[in-house]
This record gives C-alpha cells, structure tokens and sequence, in this order.
C-alpha cells in the first residue's frame, strides 16, 4: 500500500499534521532569517535579546487578554520541566490532579513528590475526562486544558469554594488554539511547539497575583529549591525580559512571528474559530462514514486541536498513515501508548482547514484502495 499514489489534487498543499512539533509557516522561518542575525549567537542579557523577548511576552499578553496583575512568565525547559517547577515552588501541601491523558498523568507523579503529601489524583476511563471535586487541604487544583496523546478537552474554570486554592492549566497543545478566560485561571502554562508553532526549549505561563504570592511564599519558606526549577527565579527573570540561562531563541523568534499573525488576524478568537473549524470538517467525516469513528464518544469532550479517529477492524490505520506518509503527509500515526487503530490529527492555529479537506480526501482515496 505504500507505493499507492494519491492524485496530486487530492493532496493538501501541505502535508504536517502532527501534533508537536507542529507545522511552521514560512513566514515564520522568513522572520528567523531576516531578524535572527540580529540576536542569535549575541548576548542573552543584552537589548536586542531582552528586547525580543519583552515583544514575545507583550505580545502573549495581547493575545491571552490577560487581566490586570496576571503576568507573563517564562524559563527554560519545556512542561516537563515546568511540572517538577511546579512541585518545588508552586504546591504548597498537597495537589488534585485530573487525569484522562498523558500529561495530566506526568504531573500528577511530579505532584508526588516526597517533600509533599500524595496527590489526591482522579482518573478518567481513557477517551473521556474527569472533573475536580473540592476537598479539604487542597492548595492547586490541576488539569490539561487539551490532552495530546487522546484528542480530550477541558474547560478551564476556576475552583469554586476553596478560595485559598490555586487554578493550574496545563495548555501545551491548547495555548493560542482553544479560546478561554485567562481571569479563570491562576496558571495558565505551556510549551510553543504546537498552536503557537514554534520549536522547544521553553516554558511559559500565565501567573495571577495569587500564584506570584504563592511561589514568592514558599521561596521564603524555607523549602529547597534548585535555581534551575526555581518559579521565583523565573519572575524574577522574566520581569527583566530574560531568562535564567540562555533561551533558545530560534523558539522566541519562530512563536514572535506566530502571534503576531494571529493577534493580527483576529486573536484568540479567530484562532479559536480556525481550529474549531478544522477538527469538525474530521469529526464529521468520521460520522459520516462506515468505517470510521471518533474516538471521544461525547463531543462536548472531543478536542478541536488534536483529533483522534478509530477505524473499525476491516481497515488497517497504519496502512493508512504509511501510505500518507509515503505521500507526503506525515505524522498522523496515534499516540504510541494507546495501541489503537487509529488516525491522530493536529488541527492546530497554523494548519489551513483546507488542507484538513484535502486530508480527507486523500484517506477516503486511500481506504478505497485498500485489500485491491
């Protein structure tokens, strides 16, 4: 089946559908060449460098509509580094944890860290997700606004009658893809290699005053802390438009450009829009077809970010995607640890919802083909 050839008009124009790292507009890699010899190979601590990423986080700000007092933060690493952040300098005593995907599954062992008490964690049947419940001695109350690896979304909503409590959203694959309130969350965090489409190397966040005292409280506390999982360092840094070590600024440079076409398009709402867009011309065709079926059962679940598609017994999905592949459409394999016969699709900000058609067209092209 690999060496079928899909009609060229039923390919997209382009082929990247992964789920990160995420497709790259070439005018993102134009503003990396034509700006990066200013800043990259120079000074971290300088004003070209500083001054990029006081634009990144300006603008992140705008895009985010970030109330008053809520700040733009940023380190090195990626989420992974941002959960034992989190651990160190962020739960105080103890945190809830959501779990229904990977990510909320990383965080929640992160949040079980000796030094606190055992996460109180709520696990979701996969293909579905789980919700908070208040409970006495809870400090944060923690879940993936998006889960990657199984196409299930979240809102984000602050906890309700636990007022002493922090709201922590992990929104790697939803950050700049899936419209929310910023005002309902006290950490809004994520790393820009997916809506944001940029490379790794970077963590940021969106802190409320309330979470700035929280990490500023516990750095006083007593509590040890390494500089480099330190939050205090990163607002302190950050508040001076750098990071603690060197940033990777091909990333900086790469996600400037992105939100700057996305607050000039529309913002958070037009992306919002775009994405939500292409993740139902999917799910309907999933609907539509014999063959084929959203992994979500409910849609008020399903993700309009990354989507995930099971096939029924009579077609292979890896056929399909090696076929795409040798097509010149790639990443649509499913998250490994499933183990399903299924498609995973990123319909992320920077993916044209025609190409999403085109998608389409090009599996239905695929499965007839099939067994022939």
């Amino acid at each position: 089946m690999a060496d079928l050839l899909i009609p060229t008009d039923l390919l997209p124009l382009d082929g990247r559908f992964g789920c990160g790292p995420s497709k790259i507009r070439r005018e993102q890699l134009d503003h990396l060449l034509g700006f990066g010899t200013g800043v990259l190979g120079t000074s971290h601590r300088q004003a070209p460098v500083k001054d990029l990423v006081g634009r990144v986080r300006a603008g992140l700000g705008e895009l985010f509509r970030i109330p008053d007092g809520y700040e733009v933060v940023l380190g090195n690493g990626g989420s992974t580094a941002f959960w034992d952040a989190a651990a160190f300098s962020l739960i105080e005593k103890r945190a809830q944890n959501l779990v229904f995907g990977e990510f909320g599954g990383k965080f929640a062992k992160a949040a079980a860290a000796p030094w606190l008490e055992a996460p109180d964690v709520i696990k979701a049947d996969t293909g579905s997700r789980s919700d908070f419940v208040v409970r006495d001695g809870i400090d944060v109350y923690a879940w993936p606004q998006n889960e990657t690896s199984t196409g299930v979304m979240a809102p984000v909503t602050r906890v309700a009658g636990d007022a002493g409590a922090l709201t922590v959203i992990d929104a790697t694959s939803a950050a700049a893809g899936i419209d929310f309130d910023a005002s309902q969350a006290d950490v809004y965090y994520f790393a820009p290699q997916k809506n944001l489409a940029s490379d790794g190397g970077l963590w940021i966040a969106l802190f409320s005053p309330a979470a700035i005292e929280r990490v500023e409280r516990i750095a006083a506390s007593g509590r040890y802390i390494p500089e480099f999982l330190s939050l205090k360092n990163a607002v302190d840094n950050s508040r001076l438009n750098q990071t603690l070590n060197t940033p990777a600024l091909s990333t900086l440079l790469l996600m400037e450009n992105q939100i700057d076409w996305i607050n000039q398009s529309g913002g958070l709402e037009w992306a919002s829009a775009r994405t939500q867009a292409s993740s139902s011309v999917l799910y309907d065709w999933a609907a539509g077809v014999d063959y084929a079926t959203p992994f979500v059962a409910d849609p008020t679940h399903r993700s309009q970010v990354v989507v995930t598609i099971d096939f029924n017994d009579a077609i292979d999905a890896s056929a399909i995607s090696k076929t795409l592949r040798a097509n010149g459409i790639v990443d649509t394999e499913p998250y490994r640890k499933l183990g399903r016969n299924q498609l995973r699709i990123a319909t992320f900000t920077a993916i044209d919802p025609e190409d999403v058609k085109k998608l389409v067209a090009s599996i239905e092209h695929v499965v007839a083909h099939l067994g022939n």
